[in-house]
């Protein structure tokens, strides 16, 4: 018989390593005293981001094959720096660290998954260098991926990327949307 703790709402003891991190991570978010107008994004797209990275996370590493747990815990905290500190520059870099506290503090990863999504997490902003780390790719393609779900982004990216490097982030959505079975036409949401 199964257990109705099993399905938590996050919520009690019988939650996974990866679910208790993405708990902490929305509760640091929601006591942020930084107000929207002091950040480079708001706290509601903090959240909606890091919580949609986290759900295609699980859905492409099942697809590729990797660790599930350790590829939505990349993606989920990709973004820390800018979540908690609402400064976007240099937020891949300066977020790995905090991104390894918090993993340590909650505990249930090893080392080995801890160094993989802090690597991730410290180069998901090259979205132009195409690595052989399957952790790293993952992170940058659902970072783009679930933006281009957004409406407005395609606008956005024009003003604040290069043109070399929305071509990156083009090449990087149609590539996820092609992995499934989406028109890889459609790029960004109208």
């Amino acid at each position: 018989m199964t257990d109705p703790e099993d399905f938590h709402h996050y919520k009690g003891s019988k939650l996974t390593p990866a679910e208790k991190v993405e708990r902490r991570f929305v509760e640091l978010i929601l006591a942020s005293n930084i107000s929207d107008d002091q950040r480079a994004s708001s706290l509601v797209w903090e959240l909606k981001h890091s919580s949609g990275c986290c759900q295609i996370a699980r859905i492409l590493a099942q697809k590729r094959g990797l660790n599930i747990e350790t590829g939505e815990v990349a993606c989920l905290l990709h973004d820390i720096y800018v979540a908690l500190e609402g400064k976007a520059e240099r937020h891949a870099v300066l977020g790995a660290p905090m991104a390894e506290k918090l993993l340590n503090e909650v505990g249930g990863f090893n080392p080995e998954q801890i160094a993989t999504i802090v690597n991730a997490i410290a180069h998901h902003s090259e979205k132009d260098i195409y690595s052989d780390d399957p952790y790293v790719e993952l992170v940058k393609d659902v970072d783009v991926f679930d933006c281009s779900l957004y409406k407005g982004a395609e606008n956005y990216y024009r003003i604040h990327k290069s043109p070399e490097m929305l071509e990156q982030y083009v090449k990087r959505v149609r590539g996820v949307r092609k992995e499934l079975g989406l028109s890889p036409e459609d790029v960004f949401r109208a």
